[in-house]
């Protein structure tokens, strides 16, 4: 979908200017649809629209009008994340309406609706929600993101907000017929550890809810990122509370992951491939931001495991001894390894340029110290200014790992374990080296 020689082959990003959420991705007549968080008229973060992208077959995509403008009395200063959801032919966005305002105490966040019988043009329904259907004891000011959802001849809505106390939330609202909502309950059992939480998305027959936590603190090295993208397995109760079955999990380990969204028709994810506070080396050539790769998920014995969509075509498939190596800047690169002992991978490697992926002591290190133009981020740990990640290991007899190239990404997957991050190499660093012992090892090529 690139429209210049600058931008990523097979990325999400916007035609020009800036990008962060995927929002409302879902599949309406026969079309995967995927909107996002868009400002067109910079590489900087401004009033937000939503941009939108249809697709066949979830590898190539067309770009379509921006489905939501701001400019409303509910949404003149953005139209903020949301949802999707089809009901008798009709697609449904729910979204959050930005009003801005001198005081941050009195920038308003109201739950907004619009809807669309061919998918492409929207009407607005304006206000649906507002900060004054929230009990007292919760801010006005932040409360945003709504996943819509239907079940049982009700609608409804999952926000985040935070209390008055600290500590972001997630609340629901019912509804029979999309105009009067009544707040049903709190839904987790605890507030965020973070300052807010952001972009909630549910999925009942996953038993799954996830979420973004802003300035969250870091428990290990394994979560360094000051926000983060994480879930918890469980099932709401009777009286609508989520109550999980583990501890709440990273969804991503690397550098650049957040405000994951899951279709629900095909449970198919997307994620912001960047983070708050990075520089964006793109801006030079006219964007900023992309999507991840779109990923299939599923849940298997309390984890969320992720499997790339592949783009490309099958080039070739091998046995590895102990090295391998080709040229590979684009495409998706999996390895099937019996018995996993060490592995050494070198990605994008140029005459002075590489990024290291490698296994030590049951732990995956990514180092991008070499990997081109620098990105910096507000994370001032050790291993962050080292330009380093780290993901766990978890030893079973088959490992299966995909490396999915970009011109600027490289994202990982071990098991469905993932670590996304955005690299900026020179174009003629190309080199994929492997270095690998393990019982039997085969390669299998897409370009």
């Amino acid at each position: 979908m690139a429209n210049n020689i600058h931008k990523p082959i097979f990325h999400i990003t916007g035609e020009k200017g800036w990008i962060n959420d995927p929002n409302g991705v879902v599949k309406f007549k026969n079309q995967y649809h995927v909107f996002y968080q868009y400002h067109p008229y910079s590489c900087e973060w401004g009033p937000m629209h939503w941009g939108h992208v249809v697709s066949d077959d979830l590898k190539t995509f067309k770009y379509l009008p921006n489905a939501l403008t701001p400019g409303d009395e509910f949404d003149k200063d953005g139209c903020f994340s949301g949802s999707s959801l089809v009901k008798d032919g009709v697609l449904y966005v729910a979204y959050t309406g930005f009003i801005n305002n001198e005081n941050p105490e009195d920038v308003r966040q109201i739950q907004c609706l619009a809807s669309s019988k061919d998918g492409i043009h929207f009407k607005k329904h304006g206000a649906i929600i507002t900060g004054d259907d929230l009990p007292s004891d919760y801010k006005k000011c932040d409360f945003r993101d709504p996943k819509l959802i239907f079940k049982d001849g009700f609608y409804y809505i999952f926000a985040v907000t935070r209390k008055v106390s600290g500590g972001g939330s997630i609340v629901l609202f019912k509804s029979k017929y999309l105009k009067k909502w009544e707040f049903v309950n709190d839904v987790l059992t605890h507030n965020s550890e973070g300052k807010m939480l952001e972009c909630i998305d549910y999925h009942e027959d996953l038993n799954l809810i996830l979420y973004s936590e802003q300035d969250f603190p870091s428990e290990s090295e394994h979560c360094l990122n000051i926000h983060s993208c994480e879930y918890e397995i469980g099932k709401l109760d009777d009286k609508y509370k989520f109550i999980p079955n583990c501890e709440k999990t990273l969804l991503d380990y690397g550098f650049d992951f957040y405000a994951a969204q899951i279709m629900d028709e095909d449970h198919i994810l997307f994620a912001w491939m960047n983070m708050w506070g990075r520089n964006n080396p793109s801006s030079k050539y006219g964007f900023a931001g992309m999507l991840t790769v779109p990923r299939k998920v599923e849940v298997v014995d309390n984890m969320l495991l992720q499997t790339p969509i592949i783009y490309g075509e099958l080039k070739e498939k091998a046995p590895v001894k102990d090295k391998y190596s080709t040229c590979m800047s684009v495409g998706v690169i999996k390895l099937e390894v019996k018995d996993l002992k060490s592995l050494d991978v070198k990605l994008r490697k140029g005459d002075d340029e590489e990024t290291r992926f490698y296994l030590k002591d049951d732990t995956f290190y990514f180092d991008r110290s070499k990997s081109g133009e620098k990105i910096t981020g507000d994370e001032k740990d050790e291993y962050s200014l080292n330009g380093m990640r780290k993901m766990p290991y978890l030893k079973k007899d088959k490992t299966t790992i995909y490396f999915v190239l970009d011109k600027y990404s490289v994202e990982i997957f071990v098991n469905g374990i993932t670590m996304s991050n955005v690299i900026y190499p020179k174009e003629n660093s190309d080199i994929f080296e492997l270095n690998i012992s393990s019982n039997e090892s085969n390669i299998t090529i897409y370009k």
